[in-house]
């Protein structure tokens, strides 16, 4: 198991109250894989610092994840797959 750091950036036309239900439909892969989900921030509406898919907003949500190698890389193709995501981005943290 390996620690991991999610950048999540949704839609904006999203309802500020689903997000979190919306992000938890989306980290399920984790759990269903016997990885863990240490916390999630959600940084709420920003403005982008340039256009992405003809938006100018997005929620912003970083997420600490405890998984497999093979369930990070599952966990980035279904959020590709998914519509309401405009942009990921996983990293493992650097060891402390």
């Amino acid at each position: 198991m390996r620690k991991y750091e999610l950048m999540l950036i949704l839609e904006p036309e999203l309802e500020e109250r689903s997000v979190d239900s919306t992000v938890e439909n989306l980290l399920k892969v984790v759990a269903a894989d016997g990885g863990t989900v240490d916390n999630v921030d959600v940084w709420g509406r920003r403005r982008f610092a340039y256009e992405i898919n003809k938006k100018t907003e997005g929620y912003y949500v970083v997420v600490d994840f405890t998984a497999k190698p093979e369930t990070s890389h599952e966990l980035d193709r279904q959020l590709g797959l998914n519509e309401a995501v405009l942009r990921t981005k996983i990293l493992r943290p650097e060891a402390q």
